[in-house]
């Protein structure tokens, strides 16, 4: 295989070509024991040759979500948002050490002990992280967040369970109607999987901007610009930031900016972009609640380095964001929309809300057949305060889907 350039070979091609030379020294140079399942053993040589090792096999598990590896013999994985031990493992610590670097080296991107963390994603679009020692004890940890090969659409998240009709249709028409909105959640809660949904129902015949750490937002959408951040190079230099790539995207003639997820000071800068113009731009934060996504958001802003009283920060968070959608993943593992807050402005110095819909459990113990946890979907008997404008603009509205009625879940 010297012979070849492998760098301009496809992965298909890459794979052919190495499969024919084991053949060939299975067949010949070194026959195994009969014993062998030679396919298996092909299979697993040629995983550890070019692909992931062992992590092969669980990249092509459609029901796997998330792959984490612990230690060499820890392989754990999540199937329908529980987790479980897998029986795959790796030799060592440099067999982990081998597959985090085939990852991250086409991305230019590494990791060693000047920078023992990296994040960055595969070629279908999954998340890796990994960290190495000294920081991680046991040796190195590999955390890969896979996503659906299909574009999901609100269809599917009624099918799941994840939120009601009238939770959807509301959406659909505040994506539609260029709302500002932050998804909320917890850790695997399926903040990006819902921002991609909601990004799909963008109108045709506009300009989106999607800004991410590692790209991983799959949009259906024609007129779509995709930025990543870089971090900096050996020499420490180099790196762009989310907040770069912000301030960047305004001079780009966005119609609307869609930040992966905001965890510093970028948020201001966010704030700033939905108030000049970029209405109906969407970003992720991470919180417990939805109420403590806006105290996260008044955080991030104060991070940007700029002094701000905590009065104009609230009213800049007033004016820009109109609804929180905070999702949960519960004890079942679904993940649901928990609720949708409206932000109806700043008063006497205090952000005013109120909730829309929301998602009630009835049983923490119980649950059906599935294993699902009982509860369901409700609206508040509230109505968006910008129904109202949208409605003399001429927009035909259900105001129906608001009265408080009970939704089971599916």
């Amino acid at each position: 295989m010297r012979r070849y350039d492998v760098r301009q070979l496809s992965d298909h091609q890459l794979r052919a070509q190495v499969g024919t030379v084991l053949r060939d020294l299975l067949g010949s140079t070194h026959v195994p024991p009969a014993s062998l399942n030679q396919d298996l053993l092909w299979q697993r040589v040629l995983d550890e040759a070019i692909g992931l090792g062992p992590l092969e096999p669980l990249l092509a598990d459609p029901t796997i979500t998330e792959i984490m590896v612990n230690a060499a013999d820890a392989i754990w994985v999540e199937r329908a948002g529980r987790l479980e031990q897998h029986a795959a493992r790796f030799t060592d610590d440099d067999a982990i050490r081998a597959v985090i670097d085939r990852i991250v080296a086409p991305l230019g991107r590494r990791i060693d002990e000047a920078s023992p963390m990296v994040d960055a994603r595969l070629a279908d679009g999954s998340r890796v992280n990994a960290i190495i020692p000294p920081l991680a004890v046991r040796g190195p940890a590999l955390t890969i967040r896979r996503f659906s090969t299909r574009v999901l659409g609100t269809d599917d998240l009624l099918r799941l369970g994840s939120a009601s009709e009238a939770m959807l249709e509301f959406l659909r028409v505040c994506v539609a109607s260029r709302r500002n909105l932050i998804v909320s959640g917890g850790t695997g809660s399926g903040k990006t999987t819902l921002l991609n949904v909601l990004s799909n129902l963008i109108p045709p015949g506009e300009r989106l901007i999607t800004i991410e750490d590692a790209a991983e937002l799959r949009l259906a959408y024609p007129h779509l610009v995709t930025l990543e951040a870089r971090p900096a190079n050996l020499e420490g230099r180099g790196a762009i930031t989310i907040r770069d790539l912000v301030r960047n995207a305004l001079r780009m003639r966005p119609d609307r900016i869609i930040v992966g997820e905001c965890r510093g000071g970028e948020a201001l800068d966010m704030l700033q972009a939905m108030n000049t113009g970029h209405e109906g731009s969407l970003t992720t934060v991470h919180a417990n609640t939805a109420r403590d996504a806006l105290s996260r958001l008044e955080m991030m802003v104060l991070m940007a380095g700029i002094d701000l009283p905590i009065a104009v920060v609230r009213e800049q968070i007033a004016s820009a964001i109109d609804l929180v959608v905070h999702q949960t993943r519960g004890a079942d593992g679904v993940r649901r929309i928990q609720s949708i807050l409206e932000v109806t402005g700043n008063e006497s110095g205090r952000l005013q809300t109120q909730e829309i819909f929301r998602y009630v459990q009835r049983s923490p113990a119980g649950g059906d057949s599935r294993g699902r946890v009982g509860g369901h979907f409700e609206a508040c008997d509230a109505v968006p305060q910008f129904y109202d404008a949208l409605s003399q603009a001429g927009w035909d509205l259900d105001y129906e889907g608001f009265a408080r009625v009970v939704t089971q879940c599916r």
